[in-house]
C-alpha cells in the first residue's frame, strides 16, 4: 500500500514538474511588453506598411515566413539566421529558397532596437508582421501572444519537416498534429493560400503527367488546367514562372475556398482538402462565410504561433546568433 502510494507521490510530482518546465516555456502574453516596449506594435506595423507601398507581395512573403518557422522547432525566428560556415540554414533549405521579404523584419528590429535595446525577440517581431500583413490586406486583426524568445539553432535539412504541397490528406493530418495542430487548423490556416503567388513546380505534378493513365489531375477544372499548362510547360524555361493561389491574390478573403470547391487550386495538398468528410465540411463552411474562415483562422494562428519552442535569448540582429 505504501509502496503504490509513493509511486503515485513519485508520478504527480513528476507531472507537476513537467507541467511547470513546459509552462515556463510556453507562457506568452498579449501585454507582455507593455512596460518595457509599449510602442513595439506601431513600430512593427509601420515597417510593415512600408514594405506594402513598394511590393505588394509582402504580406504573403510574412505569413509564409511565419508559418515556417513555426514548423520547424517553434516559433523562435530560426528561419531568419543566414548560413554560416559549414553550417546551411533553414533559410536556404529547398522550401523555403523561395522566401522574401526579410529585410521587412531586419527594419523592424532596427526601429525597436532603437526605442528598447535588448528587449523584444526577432521572434515576437515575426509573429506581429504576420498578423498585421492580414490585417493591411483586408483580413482581421487579433492580439498577438507575446514573449517568445529567440533560437540559437537553424538547419536547412530540418525543412524536410514543412507540409509539403504534393503531400495527401493523412500526410496533412499527421504534420500538424505533430505540433498540436487539429484539422480544423489545418484548414482554417490552409487559408492563408489566399494571399500568394507558387512556382510551377510545386504543382507540375497535377498539370503533367499526373499518372499512368491521365496527364492532368481529373479534379481540375479543365479550363483552369489549360490555362496553368500555357504558363507552365513541360520543358518550362522561364524563370520564376508560376500562377498566383487565388485570383483576389493581394486580398486577405475566403476566396480560396471558393475556388477550391469549383477545381482551382493549385496544389495537390489543397485538393486534399476535399478528400474527406469533416475537411470538405470546413471548406463548405469556410467557402460560404468570410466571418466563420476569418474567426477560425485568427484562432488557429493565435494557436500555432504560441508554439513556442526552445528559444533562449533576444538577439540584436535577426541574422545571427548573440
Amino acid at each position: 500500500m505504501y509502496i503504490h502510494m509513493a509511486q503515485r507521490l513519485l508520478a504527480l510530482v513528476f507531472t507537476l514538474l513537467i507541467f511547470q518546465v513546459f509552462s515556463s516555456v510556453t507562457a506568452l502574453s498579449s501585454n507582455y511588453y507593455d512596460h518595457t516596449c509599449p510602442q513595439l506594435e506601431s513600430a512593427v506595423t509601420d515597417a510593415v506598411k512600408k514594405a506594402m507601398m513598394n511590393d505588394k507581395t509582402v504580406p504573403a512573403a510574412l505569413l509564409r515566413m511565419h508559418f515556417h518557422d513555426c514548423f520547424i522547432r517553434g516559433c523562435d525566428a530560426s528561419v531568419l539566421l543566414k548560413s554560416k560556415g559549414k553550417n546551411k540554414a533553414e533559410k536556404d533549405g529547398p522550401p523555403n529558397i523561395s522566401l522574401h521579404a526579410f529585410y521587412v523584419i531586419d527594419n523592424a528590429k532596427k526601429a525597436v532596437e532603437a526605442m528598447c535595446p535588448g528587449v523584444v525577440s526577432c521572434a515576437d517581431i515575426l509573429a506581429l508582421a504576420a498578423r498585421d500583413a492580414v490585417a493591411l490586406s483586408g483580413g482581421r486583426t487579433w492580439e498577438v501572444p507575446k514573449g517568445r524568445k529567440d533560437g540559437r539553432i537553424s538547419r536547412a535539412s530540418d525543412t524536410r519537416q514543412l507540409p509539403a504541397p504534393t503531400f495527401n490528406i493523412s500526410q496533412l493530418q499527421q504534420n500538424f498534429a505533430q505540433r498540436g495542430l487539429s484539422i480544423e487548423d489545418l484548414v482554417a490556416l490552409s487559408g492563408g493560400h489566399t494571399l500568394g503567388f507558387s512556382h510551377c513546380s510545386s504543382f507540375q505534378n497535377r498539370i503533367h503527367n499526373f499518372n499512368a493513365t491521365v496527364d492532368i489531375d481529373p479534379a481540375l477544372n479543365p479550363s483552369f488546367a489549360a490555362s496553368l499548362r500555357s504558363v507552365c510547360p513541360v520543358h518550362n524555361k522561364v524563370k520564376n514562372a508560376g500562377a498566383t493561389i487565388d485570383s483576389s491574390t493581394f486580398n486577405f478573403d475566403n476566396v480560396y475556398y471558393k475556388l477550391l470547391l469549383q477545381g482551382k487550386s493549385l496544389f495537390s495538398s489543397d485538393q486534399a482538402l476535399l478528400t474527406t468528410p469533416k475537411t470538405r465540411a470546413l471548406v463548405t463552411k469556410f467557402a460560404s462565410s468570410k466571418h466563420e474562415f476569418e474567426k477560425a483562422f485568427v484562432q488557429s494562428m493565435i494557436k500555432m504561433s504560441s508554439i513556442t519552442g526552445g528559444g533562449q535569448e533576444i538577439r540584436l540582429d535577426c541574422k545571427v546568433v548573440r
